[in-house]
């Protein structure tokens, strides 16, 4: 298990903010739901986590500055250091009851991602990564499936909601390319979670295209520091900027690639 104090910081904040979360779980009937577009919606609780955990990092390291979810960019005094913070990714899954939604959190120096968590309040569940230091999910340390035949692989994706129309076509002919060799797709709707499936094993690979930095930044570092392999979706490096997914152990994911690039 990782111990650093960066981490312990991390830990505490999520654990804070997953408390408000996990309340208004239990009682998602009565929550008041705002919609920011077809599909997209935003929740009372979804902007109380995010001042929750706002708060809570921006006391434990002053100066470090934010990409928030809600929020936007937030400019810190410290240059080299910026958190991305999703409060609940996988809003639709929390509004309908399904314990399938998490808090993400991951550090960037100098553009580099170098720490990670995902937490999922429901059950707590947390996945953590630090540069250097692996991966883990609670105490246990976290390696990628070994499968190396994309026959035998289950693969998670993200489709399109209906706010995004125009990306429908493209899903299609991707998903029906990965369909064709891949032994079984799925999707669960929160993509910081789908990334340490893919860390911890029970996913072999994953792509999605149309994320923000926010969904990812956590899930990143989590899967590269359990000796996976993770690029964009047309094999770039630059993530968060492409704000697409491309992830496995190094021959599902070259395979998945393959498949998803040859659909374009």
């Amino acid at each position: 298990m990782i111990r650093s104090a960066l981490m312990n910081v991390m830990k505490a904040a999520a654990v804070k903010a997953g408390r408000g979360l996990k309340r208004d779980f239990g009682e998602v009937e009565n929550l008041q739901v705002s919609v920011k577009g077809p599909g997209d919606f935003v929740t009372l609780a979804d902007r109380r986590a995010e001042n929750v955990l706002f708060e809570e990092l921006s006391k434990a390291r002053p100066g470090y500055g934010f990409v928030l979810e809600e929020g936007g960019i937030v400019e810190g005094a410290d240059k080299t250091h910026t958190w991305y913070i999703d409060p609940l990714d996988g809003t639709t899954n929390f509004l309908h009851g399904l314990p399938l939604f998490a808090i993400s959190i991951g550090l960037a120096r100098e553009g580099q991602i170098v720490a990670g968590l995902v937490y999922n309040p429901a059950n707590d569940d947390l996945f953590i990564a630090e540069k250097g230091q692996g991966a883990y999910y609670n105490n246990r340390r976290l390696r990628v499936a070994a499968r190396r035949d994309m026959a035998d692989a289950l693969i998670g994706c993200g489709i399109p909601h209906i706010g995004k129309l125009k990306d429908h076509p493209r899903f299609m002919a991707e998903c029906a390319a990965v369909m064709k060799r891949a032994g079984n797709l799925r999707r669960l709707g929160a993509a910081a979670l789908d990334l340490c499936f893919v860390a911890s094993a029970s996913y072999d690979g994953f792509w999605e295209r149309n994320l923000k930095p926010w969904d990812i930044a956590a899930g990143i570092i989590i899967i590269k520091e359990a000796g996976g392999f993770v690029t964009d979706a047309d094999g770039g490096p630059d993530m968060l900027a492409k704000g697409s997914v491309c992830a496995g152990n190094d021959a599902i994911h070259r395979q998945l690639l393959e498949l998803v690039r040859s659909a374009a």
